[in-house]
């Protein structure tokens, strides 16, 4: 049985198909988990943990873009 969790995605609220990590939620919006960097109930989730870290409903995600320029 799928469940949904309700999240907070960069101010805006977003229903995920649970359970679900920071990794799947990156692939699902199709950011490269290389050039992001994500805040999670005001606490920065470290990169190597994307695929751990489970997501819950109510959960306040900040995901930030790097944009290489020159």
């Amino acid at each position: 049985m799928t469940t949904s969790i309700a999240i907070e995605l960069n101010g805006e609220p977003r229903e995920l198909a649970g359970p679900a990590t920071v990794a799947d939620l990156l692939a699902a919006i199709g950011l490269d988990a290389r050039k992001v960097a994500v805040e999670r109930n005001l606490e920065i989730v470290p990169r190597s943990t994307y695929a751990e870290t489970a997501l819950a409903s109510g959960d306040r995600l900040e995901i930030v873009h790097f944009i290489g320029g020159g």
